[in-house]
C-alpha cells in the first residue's frame, strides 16, 4: 500500500477507519501515560510509607532497647540509695586509710561488684560521698577529684530522681546518677557508665548505606552521631529545633540534597532520635522502575497503535463490504460500478446507497407473492398430515378386531399399545404432560418390545410419592431412555432383562432413574452417546436429544447424566424442575 492511500485511509477528515485509529491511539495514549504516572507515585509514596514505617519501628525499637537498659540502672540507683551498708558508711568517720575505712571500702565494692555482675554494658559504678569518700568497681579510674567536675555539678542539680551525662574524652559513656539522702540531707552521689559502645550498637539503624543517625539531648549534646557524617553539628540541631522534638518525617532539602528526615522524641529520657535517609539512594531502585515503566509503555503504545490501525481496518472493512452488496443490488449486476460520492466518508456513501436501495423495494412484492405460495402448499401437507394418523387408528382397529375374531392376544395386546402409543405422540401437540402420561406411554412401548426378544423384557416402576405423578414434565422424555435401554443394553444379554424406572425427590428437584441390568457402557461409548446424533427408530430423539431439550429449555444443572459399568449395568438420570 502507498504511504498516500495508507495516509488517505487513516485520515479523520475522510475515513471512518482514520477517525477510529485517533480516537483509540489517542485514548490508549491518555490511559497508559495516566497508568503509568499513577503506578509511578504510588510506587514512590509507597517505597517513602515504607521507608518511613521501618525507619520508625527501628528507631522505636532501639529507644526501647535503650531505655530498658537505663530503666534497670535506674533500679540499680534506688537499690543503691536505700541500702543501709553504703549510707552508713558515707556517714562514718573513719578516714583513709584505716583498718575500718579498708573494711567499709571492701564491704561496698563487693556489694557494687555484685550488683553489675553480669551486666557487660555496665562500665563503672561509683558511690561518692560529699566528705570526699569514693568507692567505685570497674574503670577508669576515680578519685575524690571528681567532686569538682562539670558533671558532678550537673548530676548534683538534676539528680533527685536521676540524671544524664554525656561524658565524652577518652572513655566515652552515657553517666546516670540519683542523690544520696540522710534524713532529708545530701550526702553524696551514685553514678553508673553505660559503655558508650552499647549505645553504638544499638543505634547502629542503616536503611540505606548513606543514611545517618543523631540522639540528641535536651542540651543539643550529642549522644550519638555517625562516625562519618555529611553534615555538621549545627545542622542537625537546627533541624532539630525547627522539628520542635515532634514525632513525624518531613522532606527536606539540605546542602541540596533532598533528605526523608524522621524524629523520634523518647517520653523515658527526653532525646530525640532523628534519621536522615537520603532520597536519592532511597528512590533509587523506583527510579530504575521508572525507566522499566517508560520503556513497556512505548512498547506497548507502538504495539496498540498497530493493532488499533489493523482493528480499525477489520472494523470498516465489513461496512464497505456492504456499500458494495448495496451497491450490487442497487445496479443489478455483478460488477462494480462507479458511484459519484458527495459525502466524504463511509456513512455518507451508505446513506445514497440506501437511497436508491428503497427503488429495490417493488422487488420484493415477488418474494412476497411466492412465500404467499409456499404457505397455502404448507397448509395444505399439514391437513394432509391430519389425516393419515386417523387412517393409522382406524387401520390398527381393524386388525385388532380381526385378531380378537382369530383368538390370538398377543396380536390384540400389541395392537392396543400401538393405539395408544400413537394417540399420545401424534394426537397430543402439546410439549408437556403429566409424569403419569408419559408412564404409560413408556408401558405401551415396553408391551410391543417384550415380544421382540426371546427373554421376556421385565419393567419396574418405583414411586416415591404419588404425588409426583402429576408433575409435568416434557413429552417423550422417557420412551427414548427406556428404548435405549432395551435395544442397546438388554439386547443380546444372556440374563432376563430388568428396566427399573424409579421416581424421587432430591434438591427440590424431580430426579427419575432408568436402570438396566444389561452390557453396560465404557466411558468413551458415554462420551460418543452424548457427541453423536443418536437417533431411535420410534422416536427420532435419543439419549442426547433428551438432554439438549432439557437443557435449551431450564438450563444448568438440568439434563440426563449417564452411570454405566461394563457387563453390569446402565443407570441413566433425569434432573428436572419440579413443574406442577
Amino acid at each position: 500500500m502507498k504511504f498516500s492511500s495508507l495516509k488517505k485511509l487513516i485520515s479523520p477528515t475522510v475515513s471512518i477507519q482514520g477517525k477510529i485509529f485517533v480516537a483509540f491511539s489517542l485514548v490508549t495514549l491518555l490511559g497508559i501515560v495516566a497508568v503509568t504516572s499513577i503506578v509511578y507515585l504510588y510506587m514512590r509514596e509507597t517505597v517513602k510509607n515504607n521507608a518511613i514505617t521501618s525507619v520508625t519501628e527501628s528507631i522505636r525499637q532501639a529507644d526501647e532497647s535503650l531505655n530498658l537498659r537505663l530503666e534497670e540502672v535506674s533500679r540499680l540507683n534506688t537499690v543503691v540509695a536505700t541500702n543501709k551498708t553504703v549510707l552508713d558508711t558515707l556517714l562514718s568517720k573513719t578516714e583513709e586509710p584505716s583498718f575500718e575505712w579498708f573494711q567499709e571500702q571492701k564491704r561496698i565494692e563487693e556489694f557494687l561488684s555484685a550488683l553489675i555482675a553480669y551486666k557487660p554494658y555496665i562500665s563503672r559504678v561509683a558511690v561518692i560521698g560529699l566528705n570526699e569518700k569514693v568507692f567505685f568497681v570497674g574503670s577508669p579510674w576515680l578519685d575524690k577529684n571528681i567532686l569538682f567536675t562539670p558533671m558532678m555539678d550537673d548530676l548534683l542539680q538534676n539528680g533527685s530522681g536521676h540524671a544524664y551525662f554525656h561524658q565524652t574524652g577518652f572513655n566515652n559513656s552515657i553517666v546516670t546518677g540519683r542523690e544520696l539522702r540522710y534524713n532529708r540531707n545530701l550526702i553524696g552521689m551514685v553514678m553508673f557508665d553505660l559503655n558508650d559502645e552499647i549505645v553504638r550498637k544499638i543505634y547502629d539503624v542503616k536503611p540505606t548505606s548513606d543514611s545517618m543517625l543523631y540522639v540528641v539531648d535536651r542540651k543539643n549534646e550529642f549522644i550519638y552521631q555517625p562516625s562519618t557524617s555529611a553534615l555538621d553539628k549545627e545542622t542537625i540541631i537546627k533541624l532539630n529545633q525547627e522539628l520542635n522534638g515532634t514525632d513525624g518525617s518531613v522532606e527536606r532539602i539540605i546542602n541540596q540534597t533532598s533528605y526523608l528526615v524522621v524524629l523520634r522524641k523518647s517520653e523515658y529520657t527526653g532525646w530525640s532520635t532523628l534519621a536522615l535517609v537520603p532520597m536519592k539512594s532511597l528512590l533509587t531502585e523506583t527510579a530504575r522502575i521508572r525507566h522499566m515503566l517508560a520503556t513497556v509503555a512505548i512498547i506497548v503504545f507502538i504495539i496498540i497503535v498497530i493493532g488499533t490501525l489493523q482493528v480499525s481496518s477489520r472494523m470498516t472493512r465489513n461496512i464497505r463490504r456492504l456499500r458494495s452488496m448495496m451497491m450490487h443490488v442497487m445496479e443489478g449486476n455483478m460488477s462494480l460500478p462507479t458511484v459519484e460520492i458527495h459525502s466524504k466518508d463511509e456513512i455518507g456513501q451508505l446513506y445514497q446507497v440506501f437511497k436508491s436501495m428503497v427503488e429495490q423495494l417493488k422487488r420484493l412484492l415477488e418474494g412476497i407473492m411466492t412465500t404467499e405460495k409456499e404457505k397455502r402448499e404448507a397448509e395444505l401437507a399439514v391437513l394432509q398430515a391430519q389425516i393419515r394418523p386417523h387412517f393409522l387408528y382406524n387401520t390398527l382397529n381393524t386388525v385388532k378386531y380381526l385378531a380378537k375374531l382369530n383368538g390370538v392376544p398377543n396380536i390384540v395386546e400389541v395392537s392396543e399399545s400401538l393405539i395408544e402409543l400413537m394417540r399420545g405422540v401424534l394426537g397430543n401437540t402439546n410439549e408437556f404432560l403429566t409424569l403419569q402420561e408419559e408412564l404409560q406411554y413408556v408401558r405401551s412401548y415396553v408391551t410391543i418390545e417384550k415380544y421382540k426378544y426371546v427373554e421376556p423384557v421385565h419393567l419396574m416402576i418405583e414411586v416415591e410419592n404419588d404425588e409426583l405423578l402429576q408433575l409435568s414434565v416434557l413429552k417423550l422424555m422417557l420412551q427414548p431412555l427406556v428404548e435405549n435401554a432395551i435395544i442397546h443394553g438388554l439386547s443380546g444379554s444372556e440374563c432376563e432383562g430388568e428396566v427399573l424406572i424409579r421416581i424421587y425427590e432430591e434438591s427440590k428437584e424431580l430426579r427419575i432413574d432408568v436402570r438396566d441390568n444389561g452390557k453396560g457402557m465404557s466411558k468413551d461409548q458415554i462420551k460418543a452417546l452424548f457427541e453423536a446424533n443418536t437417533n431411535t427408530r420410534f422416536s427420532g430423539m435419543g439419549v442426547r436429544n433428551v438432554h439438549e431439550r432439557i437443557v435449551r429449555l431450564f438450563g444448568e444443572p438440568y439434563g440426563v447424566f449417564l452411570d454405566s459399568e461394563p457387563d453390569a449395568y446402565t443407570t441413566v438420570q433425569i434432573r428436572f424442575p419440579m413443574i406442577t
